[in-house]
């Protein structure tokens, strides 16, 4: 099949290239993103492949139908920028990547809880100032505090197993409570009660209509003073104003973000020699408090293989007009 890989950076290129020795696809990369305005750049193409913030709607969805193109793979989980509706309508089927490595977006999760805490990004810049006090470093025992996972899929599960492990206790919030989470001692209770009795809160749910801003001005002041929030799932679950009041107001005591709601226009670019005009990400930006990272969770050696194995995989299935697990 002729795919057409859209923004498309070098790990990229590489880890696509190295699996499509097995699936022999004819494979075309592009750094520019796709849009209504880039979608001439697929003119001989089948297929286009896309990642999470490509914003794939109705008219562009159209363009793409009239260029002769009938599928889109998403080399990503999330679907919430894809137009269901209207490729259905165009016939054009999607297809997604519903499992990489949950380990690699739960331990990223943890990453930012242990240097939140203990604020090894703060102390890595002292010491090498020759700054070696502690003050302003006090951190906390992660043993016995009560961990809120809202959304126990693949990746809630794992990040269970890990704070089970750091001898937490661990709540959760979701619509189907989980066999293995419970096995491992979870207690399921509604999400008020999550974010009231939780010291640190972590995002896995979907974005929906019905988690769209779940964080936001109501529910934040039900958490605990000082609680932790962690966000690996995706942006607009968390209202960023919101929070940055919660932050103000000492409510949120620590925030770690890797997904943002207008990140598309930043992240996985570089912009170290302009002027950010996101106010808002730029105040956020300004408390100590606060770590962000730009949507690198997903970001390992295993991680790449498992989704160039897995678009590559929907696409000859797709060619070959076989059943695929992983259409929408």
């Amino acid at each position: 099949m002729r795919v057409a890989v859209f923004s498309c950076k070098p790990y990229d290129r590489d880890s696509f290239t190295r699996a499509n020795g097995v699936f022999g696809h004819e494979l075309s990369f592009f750094d520019a993103a796709l849009t209504a305005q880039t979608c001439s750049l697929a003119e001989d193409a089948e297929a286009v492949c896309v990642f999470v913030n490509d914003q794939i709607d109705a008219h562009l969805l159209r363009c793409l139908a009239g260029r002769g193109i009938k599928g889109v793979a998403l080399r990503c989980a999330g679907f919430n920028n894809v137009d269901l509706a209207a490729a259905h309508e165009v016939g054009i089927q999607v297809v997604r990547v519903p499992a990489y490595s949950p380990h690699a977006v739960a331990e990223h999760a943890v990453a930012l809880m242990l240097t939140l805490n203990r604020h090894t990004h703060r102390a890595f810049n002292r010491v090498r100032e020759g700054n070696f006090a502690l003050n302003g470093l006090l951190g906390f025992d992660m043993h016995g505090k009560t961990v809120g996972i809202i959304g126990t899929g693949r990746i809630g599960t794992v990040l269970t197993r890990i704070m089970t492990g750091f001898g937490c206790t661990v709540l959760a919030q979701d619509q189907v409570e989980n066999a293995e989470c419970k096995a491992l001692g979870v207690r399921y209770v509604d999400r008020d009660a999550l974010l009231a009795q939780s010291d640190i809160i972590s995002l896995h749910c979907p974005l929906t209509d019905e988690t769209r801003h779940l964080i936001d001005h109501r529910s934040i002041p039900l958490m605990k003073q000082g609680v932790m929030l962690i966000n690996t799932g995706r942006g607009a679950l968390v209202d960023a104003a919101a929070v940055t009041a919660g932050l103000k107001n000492g409510q949120i005591g620590a925030l770690g973000l890797d997904v943002y709601e207008q990140e598309d226009a930043l992240f996985f670019e570089d912009h170290s020699s302009e002027i950010i005009q996101d106010d808002v990400l730029e105040r956020l930006l300004t408390f100590p408090n606060v770590l962000i990272t730009a949507h690198q969770g997903f970001f390992t050696r295993e991680a790449l293989i498992m989704i160039a194995d897995t678009t590559l995989g929907n696409l000859s299935q797709l060619e070959h007009h076989e059943f695929c697990a992983n259409i929408l």
